[in-house]
């Protein structure tokens, strides 16, 4: 096991009807920013819910968040936080929306320089953040418990994550009855996306690392068997509960502390969402079977392991680790995700072009293994 150190801020209250517990979470004298995207919040109740509870705080709200979050639209709420000497956010909705908080509550207190380049391109180390909390309402990035974001540049073409210990949010409260009206989409992106999280934290090679990879597969196998379940009965709460906390377990830290981690998927797929819009999820689904593919004989000890306990496989070590990936395809497909990008009607020979091309003028390796570069990016774009 590798050395690390872990540290998880974020208060979590997690439960039917808990947003009656944001006046206690909420600074008495603190000037919020309701910030939130578009407007499920307002047609499914969750906005009157959050508006009953801010009875008797200084709030001025801003909305029209995308599901990518964009720099350009998060500056607008930067220049809203100044003009109204705003000193706490609260977002309500999915992680697009808490991802962008999280960087407009550094942009805010930036004392100099484009928030862009010193806070994602250059990295600079973040010293103060305004104090972010959340309704989060969409099972999916995890965002609630960590410090991570992922913004876009749509004038650049560009998405990026970056992170700050800063970042975490104060508080994230979490009501899985608020996911039952959530459209197919939603709930399969989100279930990709949890399920992509786990993957890129497990299976890479091995550190002794039993209690990490025993967690991890046991998330995995809660995915699998609850994930058809939201989406034949959208209102069970059982299944919809497993599924946020999953989600919320996924990218809190507890799977990913003392192990090797990848991430290639995710780097991929971000340069689909930035080029041709695609959701996180539907990139995922797209490039992380592609991705374990062509690194099946590297990935298979892990692959076999969860191959034998999830699915219940048998067989020699790599035949399995192979057969495991047709299973993390099927489990897709299952859920109505779409694995080709054909099925989005991008052109993978465009595709493998275009991100190759960009990862060769940025230098960019990916995978555990730093094996992943320009060639082996047009290879695994080549076959999805």
């Amino acid at each position: 096991m590798n050395n690390f150190t872990f540290k998880c801020p974020t208060k979590v209250v997690f439960g039917k009807n808990s947003v009656e517990q944001l006046p206690t979470l909420l600074p008495k004298d603190a000037k919020i920013l309701l910030f939130y995207g578009g407007g499920s919040i307002k047609r499914n109740g969750v906005y009157d819910a959050v508006i009953k509870e801010l009875k008797g705080h200084k709030f001025v709200e801003f909305s029209g968040i995308e599901p990518n979050p964009k720099y350009e639209t998060c500056m607008q709420a930067v220049k809203l936080i100044k003009d109204e000497n705003v000193d706490f956010i609260l977002s309500v909705g999915g992680g697009s929306a808490l991802d962008a908080a999280k960087f407009i509550a550094a942009a805010a207190v930036l004392e100099a320089g484009d928030p862009w380049e010193e806070i994602i391109i250059k990295a600079k180390p973040i010293t103060k953040t305004l104090p972010v909390g959340d309704v989060i309402t969409l099972p999916a990035t995890g965002s609630e418990m960590n410090g991570i974001s992922v913004i876009s540049h749509k004038e650049k073409g560009l998405k990026f994550a970056w992170s700050s210990e800063l970042a975490y949010p104060v508080f994230s409260i979490i009501d899985p009855t608020y996911t039952f009206s959530l459209p197919q989409r939603q709930t399969t992106n989100g279930i990709v996306d949890t399920f992509a999280h786990i993957m890129e934290q497990y299976c890479t090679y091995d550190v002794d690392t039993p209690v990490q990879d025993g967690f991890c597969l046991s998330v995995i196998k809660t995915i699998v068997k609850e994930g058809p379940k939201v989406l034949a009965n959208p209102q069970d709460y059982n299944a919809r509960a497993n599924i946020f906390w999953a989600a919320t377990c996924g990218l809190n830290g507890w799977c990913g502390v003392g192990v090797i981690q990848d991430w290639a998927s995710h780097g991929i797929g971000h340069e689909l969402s930035a080029i041709y819009g695609l959701d996180h999820g539907q990139s995922l689904a797209v490039v992380l079977p592609a991705v374990l593919e062509y690194c099946v004989k590297e990935k298979a000890q892990k692959l076999a392991l969860l191959g034998r306990e999830v699915f219940a496989l048998e067989g020699d070590e790599l035949d399995v680790a192979k057969r495991t990936v047709d299973k993390i395809k099927e489990f897709f497909l299952s859920i109505e995700a779409q694995i080709k990008l054909s099925d989005f009607g991008v052109d993978k020979n465009d595709a493998a072009k275009q991100i190759s091309e960009r990862f060769k003028e940025r230098g960019t390796v990916l995978g555990e293994r730093a094996n992943i570069d320009a060639k082996a990016t047009k290879e695994i774009l080549l076959s999805c």
